[in-house]
């Protein structure tokens, strides 16, 4: 304390492990020199615990050549930690600048907490504080000495945790009055690590952090970290100043970021120092840098000097959006789309539900609750949501002709995020149909290839599927032709976005699609077009990449306005496939009494181009084809004022001649139907045989009953105009020529579609020869056969088997497969 005359008197009591060392700055002149009683010192003084130091100075201004350094031991290695305040002692010191040291010593395995108050602000090394007031941290790794950081105060550090020893410096120049240090040791515990850095943000501000040993290198394979602790309302960004890389020889230097609010669980992101850094980070999260094994011979550096920034989000839109999915069976998912790399973020904009503590890049919401959703986002455009919804039939009786409207709920468009997908999953029994109608607008199938793409701002995407198979109608859109299809699988529809246009288009989709549960068809797929007169349609068969699933059948119900023709043309000059199993066809089928009929099968060329006058229908058939092989076909429709046009009847194939007289076509069977009152003059031939399942593949379960007591196999109808057998040259036939014979359509125009096309032809003519050991499979429901006379009375179906020979059979009671 000071004493009479500018005398000092500083008195250390024994035991408290103070030593208070009085230095000489960078030069003393003789002229203030430190005087004890009659002794004067130019050197540094030492006063130990117990002792006693009276002394005084030979000018006015001793603070500007002396220092006073007091050093202070703090034993948490034998007993417990003295915790508490950090005092300025001993009391009464002379005015000169003084710096406060206190070592407190511990466990290498335990951490020490310092506490300040007020909070710290981090400084360069070399770089000085507005009040001269400087803290110090550092730390010891053994007998070697790591300074964490230099400090001024009033800044954004609230604690430092530093394993083992703590070694604090205040330094306080001569004119200081402050009379606290404004630290306080407050517990210890395991960090296992160099040191943890704590910087609390109360509001809008930012801070300057570095590594340890900032610019000469973290410690080798040593971590620290930064504890980043700030309300939820704010956000903070994280940007690299400066970094030096070490040479590793084991392990990688790193930074780990640790975003407990981002999800559910803690969310541990590592990036390398020259990753960009996450920004727009809400609430509080950990930064840590861990450096790794160096190379002996050339280690290098690992140092980092960063800033964060915290501030209040930008553009965030503060409006609470209320989401009721209480009667919406509709499950959510709104996520953040990630940020392009390179644009010095890997910023995710944030949703938070119910609370601004639970803010992640994606959640996820399920149908029954409400859910309160905030976006916190600089750009909204960011932020998507995937939707999925289920329909589900069980019960056929109750749930058929139900009708649900496929339309994105409104509690979805009236928020101002884009609905990405929006995904209808329908189930139904095996029998139950799914029926799509689009009356409205219609739909439009997307075929880039031929010019007819989908433009707007959505369009959907139509699956099929049912246990072991799965298959894709293709991609729709409105402003078409189909007005229904008809599909016996499960179906999965999903609405696809594209952009901002959706916004003021949605209310077009709202209405536009409806789906039915009707009762089974054996069908797979139909396909009910409308087509306005001045249309050009092109169509293909679904599953168009990996082509149509074998066994599959597809049809096109197609009307035709009145006045005009249809001119249908197929854009595939054949089928390119081989059968391996069964037959593939095309039928196309007018519905008018006088009807044009043709079947084409795998090995045929496709017509050019077919005038349709009627409402008609077309169907594809596949077989199983060889392996790599698919089917996949494009036609387009069109159409033109009706007119006296000559439909061609038959074009030599193959080199066989032209029969003109009975009108045989060898590339595509064309007929022409009788009408009913001609038909009933000449009786047709029923053709029997029992050895031949008549099931269709994969359709098992349509017949209940035994095939030996059921006779939907036993007749078929030989229409005597394609018989023409008999009038082969001996020369170009068999000794039994074969002849061909299908049954056509009968009756009137329907909406129900026509009996599948032929699957198996067997002929003997040069081009279209095919094995005699080919069996006929489950699919086949028609085929060739010797004419009958017109005197035999019969009325029945026809099957013929594997060996070609022909059973007759007369019932007038028979069933038919139509």
């Amino acid at each position: 304390m000071a004493g009479n005359d500018g005398a000092f008197v500083i008195s250390l009591q024994p035991g408290r492990n103070i030593t208070v060392k009085i230095k000489p700055g960078s030069s003393v002149p003789n002229s203030c020199a430190l005087r004890e009683g009659k002794k004067t010192h130019l050197s540094e003084q030492i006063i130990k615990p117990g002792q006693k130091f009276d002394f005084t100075f030979d000018c006015s201004t001793p603070e500007k050549y002396w220092v006073i350094v007091v050093e202070k031991n703090i034993d948490c290695l034998s007993g417990p930690c003295p915790f508490g305040d950090l005092q300025l002692q001993p009391p009464g010191l002379p005015r000169l600048n003084r710096t406060f040291i206190w070592e407190a010593k511990a466990n290498r395995r335990v951490g020490l907490e310092l506490k300040f108050s007020p909070w710290l602000r981090q400084i360069l090394p070399g770089d000085t504080c507005p009040d001269q007031i400087i803290y110090n941290i550092g730390s010891r790794l053994g007998i070697d000495r790591v300074h964490i950081g230099a400090f001024c105060r009033n800044g954004s550090v609230s604690r430092v945790k530093a394993q083992g020893d703590a070694i604090l410096s205040l330094q306080l120049p001569w004119d200081s009055k402050l009379t606290a240090s404004g630290v306080k040791l407050e517990s210890r515990s395991s960090i296992q690590r160099l040191c943890i850095i704590e910087s609390t943000f109360e509001g809008k501000s930012s801070a300057t952090l570095m590594s340890a040993n900032y610019p000469f290198g973290l410690p080798e394979d040593e971590l620290m970290t930064w504890q980043f602790v700030l309300p939820s309302n704010l956000r903070a960004d994280i940007n690299f100043i400066n970094y030096t890389k070490p040479n590793c020889e084991r392990k990688y230097e790193r930074v780990e970021y640790f975003l407990p609010d981002y999800f559910s669980g803690p969310d541990v992101r590592v990036l390398s120092l020259n990753d960009v850094q996450p920004v727009n980070i809400p609430g509080s999260f950990n930064l840590s840098l861990q450096g790794c094994d160096q190379d002996d011979l050339k280690p290098g550096a690992l140092s980092l000097l960063f800033k964060v920034v915290v501030d209040y989000p930008k553009n965030e839109e503060n409006v609470t959006h209320l989401i009721d999915l209480t009667r919406e069976k509709t499950n959510l998912t709104i996520y953040s789309k990630s940020s392009n790399v390179g644009t010095n973020s890997m910023n995710e904009c944030l949703i938070c539900v119910h609370s601004s503590r639970n803010c992640r890049p994606n959640v996820t919401l399920e149908y029954g609750l409400i859910y309160s959703v905030t976006f916190l986002c600089q750009d909204l455009e960011n932020i998507r949501i995937i939707a999925e919804q289920s329909i589900v039939c069980w019960n056929a009786r109750t749930c058929e002709n139900l009708f649900f409207q496929l339309a994105v709920p409104s509690v979805l468009l009236q928020l101002p995020v884009l609905i990405e997908t929006f995904t209808w999953k329908i189930q139904a029994l095996e029998a139950v149909n799914i029926e799509i109608r689009s009356s409205t607008l219609k739909l439009k199938q997307h075929i880039p290839n031929r010019d007819q793409r989908c433009t707007g701002s959505y369009s959907y995407i139509i699956n099929g599927s049912s246990p072991g198979r799965a298959w894709s109608l293709g991609y729709f859109c409105p402003g078409g032709v189909i007005e229904k299809i008809q599909i016996k699988d499960n179906v999965t529809i999903t609405l696809k976005t594209f952009g901002k246009r959706w916004f003021n288009e949605s209310n077009a989709q709202k209405g536009d699609l409806k789906m039915f549960f009707k009762p089974v068809l054996q069908e797979d797929c139909i396909f009910t077009l409308s087509p306005d007169p001045k249309a050009r349609v092109y169509l293909q068969t679904p599953n168009w990449l990996d082509g149509l699933l074998p066994f599959m059948s597809v049809y096109w119900n197609i009307s035709v306005p009145p006045k005009q023709v249809a001119q249908l043309t197929f854009l595939n000059e054949r089928m390119g496939i081989t059968c391996e199993k069964s037959r593939a066809f095309i039928y196309v089928k007018e519905q008018s009494p006088k009807a044009v009929e043709t079947v084409c099968r795998d090995d045929n060329v496709l017509p050019k181009t077919l005038n349709m006058r009627q409402h008609f229908w077309i169907n594809i058939t596949n077989c199983k084809p060889s392996a790599k092989q698919q089917l996949s076909l494009q036609f387009l429709v069109m159409f033109q004022k009706n007119s006296d046009v000559t439909v061609i009847i038959g074009v030599v194939a193959g080199g066989m001649a032209v029969l003109a007289v009975i009108g045989v076509v060898i590339c595509c069977v064309k007929k022409k139907r009788k009408s009913r009152k001609k038909e009933s003059q000449h009786p047709v031939v029923g053709v029997y045989n029992a050895n031949v399942n008549t099931l269709l593949p994969g359709r098992q379960a349509i017949f209940k009953k035994e095939r030996k007591k059921n006779e939907s196999h036993v007749y078929a109808v030989i229409d005597d105009v394609m018989v023409y057998g008999h009038l082969l040259d001996k020369s170009t036939r068999p000794e039994m020529a074969e002849v061909g014979v299908y049954r056509p359509f009968s009756g009137p125009v329907s909406p129900i579609p026509p009996s599948p096309p032929p699957i198996r032809k067997v002929s003997k003519s040069p081009d279209l020869q095919e094995s005699s050991s080919m069996l006929v499979t489950d699919s086949e429901n028609y085929t060739f056969a010797h004419h009958a006379p017109e005197d035999i009375q019969s009325n029945g179906d026809l099957n013929v088997s594997g060996n070609g020979h022909v059973g007759i059979r007369n019932n007038e009671q028979g069933n038919s497969v139509e």
